[in-house]
């Protein structure tokens, strides 16, 4: 696929360059901003009427903003040219910065905690105050686990040096790993793409190469990874948390018992899911058990059809407006704008993300696009994500934050109404069958896998408080979840023994992987509810469910579905349309089969 027409980010809406005087000044301004609102307002809050306290709040607020387009404009210049060193050192010296500057207002969130409930509550009967509720709601949450501003600063100081930096350390290295096959040299995103050839030689020899560097690395990431899990542990030591997950579900508002019980019921469906498929899949390509590196592999049967960004981009924003119109006129300005960065570059990061820079400015959508048809519903994945975030803009900047079990939500939503308008078009037989099966991989890599790696890092972090871990047990560990989570028909073996190493979220963003599972059981659950047609103008209240994912709880926000996030049955009806799904496919091999005879 040629490269050169396929659209590129324009930041210049955000700055012209990282050499654009307006970054200095309103840097220069923000470090300004933070002494004066902490001379102003330090040790003072006690005696603010509500009027004082959202004047405070409205100034805070807007130099939240100012300041998260320096650092999302620095951030987005650097990843798709991660081999540029000024790019690099620009982004680190930003972060630094805001850092530093950033440190006269711990005493805000601090402060706030301090105050009795009958302030806080007598502040909010204010009712443009009382805007700031979910503000408020989530910082008191925090209160237990707060230490003294003097701690509470070295944390933040220190944090540039110990976890950023060996995160940082973590993604610069895997940027520059490059992987050959041939005499020819991939990255990351581009070798990736090779285990979804048709030829199973290449996709083998592709998988053998990722784990050859990964093993390559292991002695780094290894190292990296221990400190990371130490560096977290201390922190959660000192705040007094009960478990490595537990700050995580804080953060999304969720008790550990419901990640618990989400967790559980989903390894209680390895069998009836994640076994069965691949036992069909076995069948499918002709052998008794297929390679891990096969997981994802086309089907013999399947169309080998690539996609031009003109047929996709048509496709998703088909499929969005068929859904609702109202979404589709929020999706087209991702297009129309240059606020999408398509094509896979050497020093571009891997993946695909969609990059939020303030509450009130556009996000922005990184693909590595080259064709398949996985990166179509990657395109409907994380322009879900940038619609999200449009549907969210009357929240303010302090009311919006990620929470990642809802961040998820409309994502996953957005690839399956995309799936769901491709696989209509099909009649029975060996596409439809292909194009379902394919669907069923992605679901299970969601649902399924992306528990096995939560079990992973469960396990390690437990493990960690003995002493530090060895590469080699980090590989049995990863070894034992994957087998236990794909089942017999799928060989886990030394060639993929090291691939634990390539989940960045292990690194950057520790326990997050679980998110990926609640918002796709949450996903489906409300897929199969506006197939039942229970709930009148589904569309227009799914909007407005987006709309309040920041700041309302699940139980209200679910609840006009009727869905009960705190049931078991839940997490089960979502699990259901995956298994649906294969008993679809079990359906469609017999038609198959039965043709063949006939």
């Amino acid at each position: 696929m040629n490269n050169n027409n396929l659209p590129a980010w324009d930041l210049s809406d955000l700055y012209q360059s990282i050499d654009d005087e307006r970054i200095t000044r309103d840097m220069e301004n923000y470090r300004d901003f933070c002494i004066d609102f902490a001379n102003q307002y330090k040790g003072k809050l006690a005696q603010l009427d509500s009027r004082e306290m959202l004047k405070a709040l409205k100034a805070y607020e807007k130099n939240s903003l100012l300041i998260s387009r320096v650092g999302g404009f620095a951030y987005l210049n650097m990843v798709t040219q991660m081999k540029n060193q000024a790019a690099v050192a620009f982004y680190q010296n930003v972060s630094e910065k805001l850092t530093d500057y950033s440190k006269p207002l711990i005493f805000l969130s601090l402060e706030i905690n301090q105050l009795p409930e009958e302030k806080i509550q007598q502040w909010l009967t204010d009712e443009q105050l009382a805007f700031y509720k979910p503000w408020f709601e989530r910082l008191r949450r925090f209160k237990p686990y707060e230490l003294s501003e003097p701690v509470e600063e070295v944390l933040l100081e220190k944090s540039m040096t110990s976890s950023s930096a060996w995160v940082r350390l973590y993604e610069e290295t895997s940027s520059r790993l490059e992987y050959k096959i041939d005499g020819k040299s991939y990255n990351d995103a581009e070798i990736s793409k090779l285990l979804l050839n048709k030829d199973a030689d290449l996709r083998h020899r592709a998988g053998a190469e990722i784990n050859r560097v990964a093993k390559e690395n292991a002695d780094l990431f290894t190292f990296i990874y221990n400190m990371i899990i130490k560096d977290k542990a201390i922190e959660d030591e000192k705040r007094g948390f009960r478990e490595p997950v537990s700050s995580r579900n804080l953060s999304e508002n969720v008790p550990d018992k419901t990640v618990e019980t989400l967790a559980e019921t989903v390894r209680a469906n390895y069998k009836n899911i994640a076994h069965r498929f691949y036992k069909l899949k076995a069948k499918w390509l002709g052998v008794e058990k297929i390679s891990y590196w096969d997981r994802n592999a086309p089907l013999p049967f399947a169309a080998d059809r690539e996609y031009s960004w003109e047929d996709a981009v048509k496709l998703v924003l088909d499929a969005y407006k068929s859904f609702s119109p109202k979404l589709y006129d929020i999706a087209k300005d991702f297009f129309e704008n240059n606020w999408i960065d398509v094509p896979p570059r050497d020093g571009k990061r891997s993946g695909a993300f969609c990059a939020p820079v303030s509450a009130d400015f556009h996000p922005y959508l990184m693909l590595n696009f080259t064709g398949k048809q996985n990166d179509v519903l990657t395109l409907a994945h994380e322009l879900g994500h940038g619609c999200h975030h449009q549907t969210r803009t009357k929240n303010g900047e302090l009311n919006e934050y990620s929470r990642m079990t809802t961040e998820e939500v409309a994502s996953v939503f957005g690839e399956m109404i995309t799936f769901q308008s491709m696989v209509s078009k099909l009649p029975d037989g060996p596409e439809k069958l292909a194009l379902i099966a394919s669907k069923v991989s992605d679901m299970i890599n969601t649902a399924i896998r992306q528990i096995a790696f939560h079990f992973f890092e469960t396990r390690a972090h437990a493990e960690r408080k003995n002493g530090e871990l060895s590469k080699d047990r980090l590989c049995e560990i990863w070894q034992e979840e994957m087998a236990v989570s794909l089942g017999e028909a799928v060989e886990v073996g030394d060639d993929s023994r090291y691939i634990w190493s390539q989940v960045g979220h292990f690194f950057f963003l520790p326990f997050y992987v679980y998110a990926y599972s609640f918002a796709d059981c949450l996903v489906n659950s409300l897929y199969q509810v506006s197939q039942e047609g229970r709930v009148e103008n589904f569309a227009d209240k799914y909007l407005e469910l987006l709309s309040q994912t920041a700041i309302g709880d699940y139980e209200k926000l679910l609840a006009p579905f009727g869905l009960n996030p705190n049931s078991p049955d839940f997490w089960n009806k979502g699990l259901s349309l995956i298994s649906g799904y294969i008993d679809e496919l079990e359906r469609l091999d017999k038609v198959i089969e039965t043709k063949k005879k006939q």
